[in-house]
């Protein structure tokens, strides 16, 4: 046909991008629908799979004599001694595997033989009973770092934050007995005497009431008792207190005692021995048990 006069009229106006999007939204819900179907778990397996992930293993034994221990003893080159089997249960809730519980207040035989074959950190509660086992284990053991529950509670009560807490705040066991882990004899160096040094007889006091006891009391300026508590929380209570005029503990004064002393603006330390790495400083007073000349 030729050319010829033509009348159009526009009846709509389509986008052809929706109806694309409309293709790909219908093939998502039959992908989606079909996924339903065939892939996606059921209420059963969602449970199942959540149990397992819940359960801690089972507490295992070790040694002649039996000990409670977790399942990561003894493939793990750190581990942690715990006081009894409750601890190590508590302790698995939490990931941690590599325990092993004392089960008493003697230490067993087995417990100082693998201290003195791996890295042990002794986790104790935080009551006069842990402060007991922690003076035998310092005594018998090998153990490198000391890590208390929170005062008042045991490892058991702790939730998982307080645990993590505890160990990260773990203390070397040199900073609670003066004595270094290693120390080769050529390495020993001379100690000059110390004056002796006049202090209130509140300090001397409470200096002859701490010996033996790996303790620490916190005094205010009027030489009142604000606390008492365990050596191995020392460093990490006096950054969370505020008032002490002067601190007295059964231990050695370290050079993080210092600094946080004179952060803290606490004018006098008294223990029984001072670390021979310690800068003295003109802020902070520091005195030995030894030499404490009473104020007569």
């Amino acid at each position: 046909m030729g050319p010829c006069s033509s009348k159009v009229i526009l009846e709509r106006i389509e986008d052809i991008r929706e109806a694309r999007r409309k293709i790909i939204i219908d093939r998502a819900k039959e992908i989606l629908h079909r996924w339903n179907i065939e892939s996606m778990p059921s209420v059963d397996e969602v449970y199942k799979e959540i149990s397992d992930t819940m359960k801690v293993g089972k507490v295992e034994k070790y040694g002649h004599e039996d000990l409670p221990a977790g399942p990561g003893l003894e493939g793990s080159k750190d581990i942690i001694i715990v006081e009894g089997r409750a601890d190590i249960i508590n302790l698995m809730r939490c990931g941690i595997f590599n325990t092993i519980a004392l089960e008493g207040a003697k230490v067993p035989d087995s417990i100082k033989k693998i201290s003195k074959e791996k890295i042990a950190t002794a986790l104790l509660d935080g009551d006069r009973g842990g402060d007991l086992i922690q003076k035998e284990l310092l005594q018998v053991t090998n153990v490198k770092f000391i890590s208390r529950a929170p005062r008042g509670k045991e490892v058991e009560e702790c939730n998982c934050k307080e645990i993590t807490e505890a160990l990260d705040n773990r203390v070397p066991v040199s900073e609670i007995t003066g004595k270094p882990l290693t120390q080769p004899p050529q390495q020993k160096k001379t100690v000059p005497e110390r004056a002796k040094t006049e202090v209130p007889d509140t300090i001397s006091q409470a200096a002859k009431a701490l010996v033996g006891t790996l303790e620490a009391v916190l005094l205010n300026e009027k030489l009142e008792l604000i606390e008492r508590l365990p050596v191995s929380q020392l460093a990490e209570k006096l950054q969370q207190v505020s008032g002490v005029d002067s601190v007295v503990f059964d231990g050695i004064i370290t050079q993080r005692i210092v600094d946080i002393a004179c952060d803290k603006n606490i004018k006098r330390i008294v223990a029984s021995r001072i670390s021979e790495v310690v800068k003295p400083v003109l802020a902070v007073e520091l005195i030995t048990f030894q030499n404490i000349l009473p104020n007569p």
